[in-house]
């Protein structure tokens, strides 16, 4: 979904399937928001603020909550396409004042983008800790399922924290279990609140919470900035190991009882 000043832009088709889009000019200045469904988006992007250009608004800023094809952060053969670089190199062509992304994947994320303005999830983060410390009795236990995710968000909340080390069969490359570092005798008894930038179908997030419960963790929680409409196809949901799911509107559409959509942009 595209917004332009807060409305939605329509995306409509002409007959062959190509791009019909109609969109008066915007006079003094504007910001385009970007909720990424689909890569026919990235067209009308391209196509929208060329537009707006050509009809004198120079000063365009996009907002974009998720960045697409972050996953693609690395190259490590020469049949690897670095999508990520190269989407980033259509982005800055367009010339905005600025983009303002939440939470991105990776430190080459930041960089690859220019004028880039980065939101974190710390008011995200500070309003369900106090959320579950009201509805709990007492405040939750963090915990991030890997060591680079506890250094990215250990200083979102001033609470006690632990963390996963992952166990691979580097073959496939799949989770196989993870073990617990960090405060972990402080987990006994205890709401346990998991913070993570993405999920697709959660098996690291299953395999944190089995984790958990072995250590006598109480009701688990779990935050996501993005949460992709893959979560569905895995055992996340169905495990009863998890009470419920924050994430935000970035690219979440899902309409679930156990899943909490927060506004990237705030009530």
């Amino acid at each position: 979904m595209i917004r332009l000043n807060g409305k939605e832009v329509t995306l409509g088709s002409f007959p062959d399937g190509t791009l019909l889009m109609k969109q008066e000019p915007a006079a003094n200045g504007a910001e385009i928001e970007w909720y990424y469904e689909s890569d026919r988006e990235l067209a009308a992007l391209i196509y929208l603020t060329k537009h707006l250009n050509s009809h004198g608004t120079d000063r365009v800023s996009l907002f974009m909550p998720y960045i697409p094809n972050a996953r693609q952060d690395r190259v490590k053969t020469s049949e690897d396409v670095f999508t990520l670089k190269y989407f980033a190199e259509l982005i800055n062509s367009l010339g905005f004042t600025s983009v303002t992304v939440l939470d991105p994947h990776s430190t080459v994320s930041e960089a690859l983008f220019d004028r880039i303005v980065i939101k974190t999830p710390r008011e995200n983060v500070s309003r369900i800790t106090g959320e579950l410390t009201e509805a709990e009795g007492m405040s939750p236990v963090m915990f991030y399922p890997d060591e680079g995710a506890s250094k990215r968000y250990s200083a979102l909340a001033e609470l006690p924290y632990c963390f996963g080390i992952k166990k691979r069969d580097w073959k496939t490359g799949k989770i196989q279990g993870l073990d617990l570092a960090g405060e972990t005798s402080l987990i006994e008894g205890k709401p346990v609140l998991i913070v993570d930038d993405i999920c697709s179908k959660g098996g690291t997030f299953l395999h944190s919470a089995k984790r958990l419960k072995e250590q006598g963790a109480g009701s688990i929680y779990l935050y996501i900035s993005h949460c992709e409409r893959s979560i569905l196809d895995g055992e996340l949901l169905e495990s009863g190991l998890i009470r419920r799911i924050y994430t935000t509107d970035s690219i979440c559409r899902i309409e679930h009882p156990m899943i909490e959509i927060l506004p990237c942009k705030g009530e």
